[in-house]
């Protein structure tokens, strides 16, 4: 009996340790070591996050982060321009390997997808037009018929603004310069954005034009997004997550967060 008992558990432990070397095998990360390249999906018109330089480059904060992941994997990097309404899907179609642009970690796109830990935090606020300064004190200020407000369509920021805004007219636009630019020409009161983007806009083209109500509507921590069922790959992202935000190396430390996130000097390679 307790032979038989040893040669089941031995049967056991065989098929386990099967089951987890091919599950190591089709790991997306197995198979980023085996091409030697890792492919990261990202919209290159979100600044200060990923954006073109005036040669076509790509640049930004996520660009430095996706940089290091490379170089810990020791690969090489490839950036893949895709359009945001279809960026989730070319993940899915395995049109690269992780989705590394500015994306906001929500339930609804988790049902799709699955992502690491947040690598920072940010919140939805609100650029106003400058004639509307000494009437508008807070963002509920604006939830009026007469108001009409604009964002970014099929992000985070057009959830928030239908969330907050029940009364106020909305209008949504395929990018956030548009959204920015009808503002600026008075066609619309007010925009709904990222924190971040509308820093960098304020301290640009927003600058002495518009109003930047600067409290956080939201709260969205970002991610990186990856295919479901892809435990390894996973653990790795939260490990380089977790030992870049502890040695305060590139993508975590003042150094980059100072460089895309406070100091704009970079506006000049991209106008």
């Amino acid at each position: 009996m307790k032979k038989l008992l040893m040669l089941v558990l031995s049967f056991a432990t065989l098929n386990m340790f099967a089951a987890d070397l091919n599950l190591w095998k089709n790991s997306t990360l197995n198979k980023i070591k085996e091409k030697g390249e890792l492919r990261v999906g990202m919209e290159p018109g979100y600044m200060p996050f990923e954006m073109k330089d005036k040669k076509g480059n790509i640049i930004g904060y996520d660009v430095d982060m996706a940089r290091e992941m490379a170089k810990q994997m020791g690969v090489k990097l490839t950036l893949v321009p895709t359009a945001w309404d279809g960026i989730i899907a070319g993940l899915i179609t395995d049109k690269y390997d992780i989705i590394m642009s500015g994306m906001t970690i929500t339930q609804q796109r988790n049902l799709e997808v699955n992502f690491s830990d947040p690598y920072i935090v940010v919140g939805q606020t609100v650029l106003l037009r400058n004639s509307l300064a000494s009437t508008i004190k807070s963002a509920k200020d604006l939830d009026k018929p007469e108001y009409t407000i604009v964002t970014k369509l099929g992000v985070t920021g057009e959830i928030a603004t239908r969330k907050f805004f029940k009364k106020a007219k909305i209008v949504t636009f395929e990018t956030e310069s548009d959204a920015t630019s009808e503002v600026l020409n008075g066609k619309a009161d007010a925009m709904v954005y990222d924190q971040p983007y509308n820093v960098v806009f304020m301290s640009d083209k927003g600058k002495d034009k518009l109003v930047h109500l600067d409290t956080s509507l939201t709260y969205e921590p970002l991610g990186f997004a990856i295919r479901k069922g892809d435990p390894d790959f996973l653990n790795w992202l939260n490990n380089f997550i977790r030992q870049s935000k502890e040695d305060k190396v590139v993508g975590f430390s003042d150094e980059l967060y100072n460089k895309w996130l406070v100091d704009t000097s970079w506006l000049q390679r991209v106008q």
